[in-house]
């Protein structure tokens, strides 16, 4: 059976704080672990209104510790915009502090503008994606292979490549580790990119087949109408991140998608391709169509509903409808 995992930026609503929104995602991890979800993936993102998952690190051992069981990790670290040291010091800390339960998501994109990248990473030199995964892993297997050592020494963080090309699906296939594909957002490559790493995969120590995590939206709610409504909020921040405008989650509204001229409406539905709002039949279908075009191993939910409340009944129903699959 496909396992099922949340993707949570901690979106701050209108009319909410950092703090509100920190409490909603604890609240959903909480939720979704009696759900029998897999994961919970926090992603890192910087300079961006709406956004409260910057201090990356810092809300998954929030996450860790509202919850028991379900795995907690980044989907993921942006690696251009941090010392391949620090972060291994901090998902080894993590692991100490929750033993076997930690992932380590790794994206080569910076996520963010060029002048916050410089924010973060000081004046260092461009570096190499594949290069920085090695450093990064001889820190946390703690081989002797560096000068310095990761302190709190060897820890057994399983790693994965994110992507939304080619690229990232050929090094996770070289590396023989789990690829995480991000077409929540990115959609255009993935049955090619996926296809290519299940080709071309490499059993490693880690892993001895390919895994693949293909992300996706899902609003789920009683009834296709109550699910695009409550879709509107995730739909116009996604569309007016891409025309330039920048703020919180807005709260939803009725008939948002008919009132969007044509152009708006292309941008969004290219973006948002890989998308199901509806009630738990549509809900179904769109799950179904989407494992059997892709055989994901694992689908990764990007909800971002304004009502915690119904932001957690909509797992529940993706729950659902993914067990009555089989």
């Amino acid at each position: 059976m496909t396992a099922l995992s949340v993707l949570d930026l901690v979106m701050i609503g209108e009319g909410k704080t950092f703090a509100d929104a920190i409490e909603e995602s604890r609240q959903l991890a909480r939720h979704v672990e009696q759900q029998h979800y897999s994961r919970y993936w926090i992603a890192e993102h910087h300079d961006m209104p709406g956004i409260g998952s910057a201090a990356t690190s810092l809300v998954i051992n929030e996450i860790a510790n509202a919850t028991r069981h379900i795995r907690v990790g980044a989907g993921g670290i942006m690696l251009p915009n941090h010392a391949p040291l620090v972060v291994a010091e901090q998902f080894g800390t993590l692991n100490t502090l929750h033993p076997g339960r930690i992932d380590l998501g790794l994206g080569r994109a910076p996520g963010t503008s060029g002048p916050t990248v410089r924010a973060l990473r000081g004046a260092a030199p461009e570096r190499d994606f594949g290069q920085d995964i090695a450093e990064l892993r001889d820190y946390l297997a703690d081989n002797g292979k560096r000068r310095v050592r990761g302190v709190p020494g060897a820890h057994d963080v399983p790693v994965w490549i994110l992507g939304s090309s080619l690229f990232g699906a050929d090094l996770a296939a070289k590396l023989g580790l789990p690829y995480a594909f991000a077409s929540h957002f990115a959609p255009r490559y993935l049955l090619q990119a996926i296809a290519h790493y299940r080709a071309n995969f490499q059993p490693s120590a880690q892993l001895a087949k390919p895994y693949v995590m293909v992300g996706m939206n899902l609003f789920a709610a009683a009834s296709d109408a109550e699910a695009d409504y409550l879709a509107s909020s995730h739909r116009k921040w996604m569309l007016d991140l891409h025309v330039g405008r920048f703020g919180l989650l807005p709260k939803p509204q009725e008939g948002y998608l008919e009132r969007l001229p044509d152009h708006e409406r292309a941008v969004l539905d290219q973006v948002m391709a890989c998308s199901v709002a509806g009630g738990p039949e549509r809900v179904r279908e769109g799950l179904r169509s989407l494992i059997e075009q892709t055989g994901a191993d694992e689908l990764m939910i990007d909800c971002r509903i304004h009502d915690p409340l119904a932001r957690q009944r909509s797992h529940a129903y993706a729950a659902q409808a993914l067990a009555e699959l089989g």
